[in-house]
């Protein structure tokens, strides 16, 4: 079968049919949780990878989660011997992770007695705790060790058999452990049920027809996106941008980047970014290499499918010891959810040098992490982990869409009634903040507005950015409004920096305020 081919009719059906099996492995796994996080927010992704580890098929869940995930299979491959019924676990951002609270798992999928997996099967999921001195784990600290409880690829299953010992460990250093438990046997399953998904495949297809149709999907893939290219001017186009701070007083922090485009590729080049922070706002490698495919994904057709033919199309440029390629133990917490939107709006900016026609101007720029946790009257532990979304940019043809997700995450909204019936909260008011979006002949997104009430005595963090300086504008559009965190308490509004932790006590409040996006063109 070298030189055979599948009819595109019948691959555009295998394209949506791994697709599908991703979807749906994902629906178990939302189904199967307890956590708010992942059952009402969805902050979980899964995909497959073929046997030598290249991304085949995905399930439109989170960006920065997917575009990583094949870090995590080449770990576990360069770590572990796999066997039938076996799972992996890491967590580890310097081997395959992103940062400590997404808890990966790997499996393998063996078909027909082979020695070696067909697929490997990969879910990437945000927990709200995974230890650490700050309830949700997103609290500031000089290193990773600081962060919570560090795990690098090991096995979780053996044969079928869940390791106990692992199994005690983790509960032991995670608060809500009974929580996070469950929320992992979730994660479990929606891998079994991928891998029962793909032998059948495999029964019912061949493997050999599997290969080649996976094959065709990335060189179709590769085609398409390096047409992409082509039709942008071949050219270096630089653009730098920053972050504000790094949660201990250090800042600005500049990112740097020389984008080159010739014959259909990209070549990314960040070396000349600063130095890694202190505190945690350092993204990995993954992280870098998941922005800029990312970024390229956006400008080509919708129904490409997303698989390893992007990543052909990319030279990534990271220099050791700096922002965007840290050395361990470096803390990470911000690098996956602030940095990585920075790293999409330099790529954005770059980018529109060579398409100014076809790129928005800057969407809010930050998740606006927002984490609490304290006791129940009863004794037992809770914690809470959400992002808040802000404003999106405007499109040389559209207006920004208003208090939405971009970019990175993909999440939802947590419902008001769900934070209410699980912790000792009320969410006093969750508004559009209306006039936050920048100006121009088409609008940026208003950010929102967010107020909650503490019911009992709370430790809360928060990891947010563009709290100095709002998201830029386009072709002549204004900044969006910049965010803003405070605290009410004893009568008084008083506002607090954009990341770091603090207590509430009952009845008092934390008001988070989230950018509004850029406008885009001349009013």
């Amino acid at each position: 079968m070298a030189n055979a081919s599948v009819d595109p009719v019948r691959l555009e059906v295998f394209h949506h049919l791994l697709s599908a099996y991703c979807e749906e492995a994902g629906v178990r796994l939302q189904r199967s949780a307890v956590s708010p996080n992942i059952r009402e927010r969805a902050d979980f992704s899964v995909a497959v990878f073929d046997r030598e580890g290249r991304l085949v098929a995905q399930a439109a869940h989170i960006p920065v989660h997917l575009g990583s995930a094949g870090d995590a299979v080449a770990a576990v491959r360069r770590e572990l011997d796999l066997a039938p019924g076996d799972v992996a676990i890491l967590n580890d951002p310097y081997a395959g992770g992103t940062h400590l609270p997404d808890l990966t798992m790997v499996r393998p999928v063996f078909v027909n007695d082979r020695q070696q997996p067909e697929w490997f099967v990969v879910n990437r999921a945000h927990h709200a705790d995974i230890g650490g001195p700050t309830p949700g784990s997103m609290g500031i600290a000089a290193d990773l060790y600081a962060e919570g409880l560090i795990v690098p690829p090991v096995h979780w299953k053996r044969r079928g058999v869940r390791q106990r010992d692992l199994w005690r460990l983790f509960s032991r250093n995670v608060r809500g452990a009974a929580e996070r438990m469950v929320d992992l046997e979730a994660q479990e399953a929606s891998l079994a049920q991928l891998d029962h998904r793909l032998a059948a495949a495999a029964a019912t297809h061949g493997v050999r027809l599997l290969r080649l149709v996976q094959n065709q999907l990335f060189a179709y893939t590769e085609r398409a996106g390096s047409a992409m290219l082509r039709s942008l001017p071949t050219g270096t186009y630089r653009a730098t941008d920053q972050l504000e701070d790094d949660g201990f007083g250090r800042g600005p922090l500049p990112i740097d980047l020389v984008l080159r485009l010739a014959n259909g590729r990209a070549e990314f080049d960040w070396r000349r970014s600063c130095d890694q922070a202190r505190g945690g706002v350092n993204a990995n490698r993954s992280i870098v290499m998941a922005a800029c495919v990312y970024a390229l994904r956006c400008l080509c057709p919708d129904r490409l499918p997303t698989n390893d033919g992007l990543f052909r199309l990319v030279t990534l440029h990271t220099r050791k010891g700096s922002l965007v390629d840290p050395i361990s133990p470096a803390p990470v917490a911000g690098g996956n959810v602030e940095t990585s939107q920075r790293l999409v709006d330099i790529v954005f900016a770059a980018l529109a040098k060579a398409a100014p026609t076809r790129v928005p101007a800057a969407s809010a720029g930050t998740m606006s992490n927002f984490s609490f946790g304290g006791h129940r009257a009863d004794g037992s532990e809770f914690t809470s982990y959400e992002t808040l979304p802000g404003g999106a940019g405007a499109s040389p043809q559209l207006a920004g869409q208003a208090a939405i997700q971009t970019h990175m995450t993909n999440t939802r909204n947590t419902p008001i009634e769900e934070l209410e019936h699980r912790y000792p909260v009320r969410v006093r008011s969750l508004s559009v903040r209306r006039g936050t979006g920048g100006r121009g002949a088409r609008a940026g997104g208003d950010g929102l507005c967010k107020e909650v009430e503490a019911l009992a005595p709370l430790r809360v963090a928060f990891l947010g950015e563009r709290h100095t300086s709002g998201p830029a504008g386009a072709a002549g559009g204004r900044h969006g409004q910049p965010g803003a965190l405070f605290v009410l308490r004893n009568g008084k509004r008083v506002r607090l920096p954009a990341k770091g932790s603090f207590e509430l006590l009952p009845g008092e409040r934390v008001l988070v305020m989230t950018p509004g996006g850029g406008g885009h063109g001349h009013a």
